[in-house]
């Protein structure tokens, strides 16, 4: 059996039939059933390169003639343009020609395919680069791409690479001006909004990746996720040291999910001075809280600390109990911070660094709990204003801990950038990557190239030609 598989194509002059392939088959196994992968990236290849070079030659005769006298255009000459698309690379020929005298420009000759093709890659193909490669690495990306689509010899890991840093710093181009507060008007204006949507929840944590330039050392990643009570859960993040617009990112993100002034979000975090200063001044009715799994943690820590001391010490006046008495000091912390008492957590605090001395005779584990108890003081001072009764908020089920931003860390980071990936990164590198992550898995790259190239992936495109 022999098919022959041909383009028709339909224009104001007539048709034009083009044979693209001439496929045998046979009936000798299941395995020559159908087409083979092969045939169809040739069939595709085929028809791709049949369909632009006959848009190419419509729209440089089109253009073949003087829009405002209609005299033909001198030609001066061509050259080719490689247009990398999905099916394949394709040389199409870009006529130049000399402008009219009718009118004065500024230069002698034009080329009317530069106004059709004004990026020699096709959107299609560059959406799906930007998608893949955020996904998976970039050479599994090139793979994939060259193994599914005819353009195994047109792609590797280099070039997804840098047309997703591409997409990334285009997006980034188009996000507003930092500012110190997003807050705007006044408390009436605030009161007349619309009645506000359910509360946002923001958790906001770090990850950490390797540095390319110190390859001994890693640098933070924050990473946040914003959960409202109807709609879908957006996560962003950013490299805290290379972005220059971290407030507005997060406001944006917020924005898209239709925060008002009038609206409760309620931001949790580890406590750290970047974070603090990332989520102030974002919405008039926020309320910020220190997440109790951080504080658990340290605890945790200085627990394992103080089971390394000795059970009894001399105080001058005989032996007496020292680590129990260390043990339910801890515990005390622990449940005046739980009830939101930072005061009395405080005062337990610093009767525990008195018995400790710095850790003076108490040997390695001494030391290292006094240390950490040190910095567990400066932190729980630094964020008195962001502990709340977290007792109380739990029996209403109100959120205290932000374990849903592990997972996001997980999802946005880890999976990409660290666990079973030995890879090392740049803070511009990661940061970018970053950005086209999150878009994806927000399922917001679509829309970006949207705005880009207004008839992408338009379901309405065809029924709006129908209409017209």
């Amino acid at each position: 059996m022999k098919c022959r598989v041909q383009v028709i194509m339909e224009t104001d002059t007539g048709e034009q039939a083009q044979e693209i392939a001439c496929l045998e088959r046979s009936t000798d196994g299941l395995e020559a059933v159908g087409l083979t992968l092969a045939e169809a990236k040739n069939l595709l290849a085929g028809v791709q390169k049949a369909a632009v070079e006959q848009q190419v030659a419509e729209y440089s005769a089109a253009h073949r003639n003087c829009p405002q006298c209609g005299q033909v255009l001198l030609h001066k000459g061509s050259h080719h343009i490689t247009f990398r698309t999905l099916f394949g690379n394709l040389e199409v020929q870009s006529p130049r020609l000399f402008h009219c005298q009718c009118q004065v420009h500024e230069a002698h000759t034009f080329s009317p395919l530069a106004e059709l093709l004004t990026e020699h890659l096709a959107p299609e193909r560059l959406y799906l680069e930007t998608k893949w490669g955020s996904l998976i690495s970039f050479e599994l990306a090139a793979k994939l791409l060259g193994e599914v689509l005819p353009i195994e010899k047109d792609v590797n890991a280099s070039s997804v690479r840098r047309h997703l840093y591409d997409v990334a710093q285009r997006s980034e181009s188009a996000l507003g001006e930092e500012q110190f507060s997003f807050i705007d008007g006044c408390p009436h204006q605030w009161k007349a909004l619309p009645r506000p949507p359910a509360p946002l929840v923001v958790g906001i944590d770090g990850g950490y990746v390797r540095d390319w330039e110190d390859k001994q050392k890693h640098f933070e990643v924050i990473v946040g996720k914003s959960m409202p009570e109807e709609g879908a859960d957006k996560c962003f993040g950013f490299v805290q040291t290379y972005d220059k617009k971290p407030k507005r990112r997060l406001f944006e993100l917020l924005k898209s999910q239709g925060m008002q002034f009038n609206q409760q979000v309620t931001f949790l975090s580890d406590g750290g001075e970047d974070i603090r200063d990332l989520q102030s001044y974002l919405n008039p009715e926020a309320e910020h809280i220190l997440d109790w799994f951080h504080i658990t943690m340290r605890l945790t820590v200085m627990g394992q600390h103080a089971k390394g001391l000795p059970r009894e010490v001399d105080d001058g006046y005989g032996e007496r109990e020292f680590r129990s008495e260390v043990e339910k000091l801890l515990e005390r912390i622990k449940h005046f911070l739980w009830h939101g008492n930072v005061f009395r957590a405080v005062e337990e605090i610093e009767e525990l660094e008195l018995m400790l001395y710095g850790g003076e005779g108490l040997g390695e584990p001494g030391q290292k709990l006094a240390k950490a108890l040190n910095e567990f003081h400066t932190y729980i001072e630094a964020n008195e204003s962001r502990i709340p009764n977290y007792g109380e908020r739990w029996r209403n089920d109100d959120i205290i801990a932000s374990a849903f931003v592990e997972s996001a860390v997980n999802e946005v980071v880890s999976k990409r950038m660290v666990k079973k990936q030995q890879m090392q990164w740049s803070k511009c590198g990661a940061h970018l990557l970053l950005q086209t992550r999150t878009k994806v898995l927000n399922g917001e790259l679509d829309q970006t190239f949207q705005v880009w190239y207004p008839g992408f992936r338009r379901t309405d495109v065809k029924d709006d030609h129908k209409a017209a």
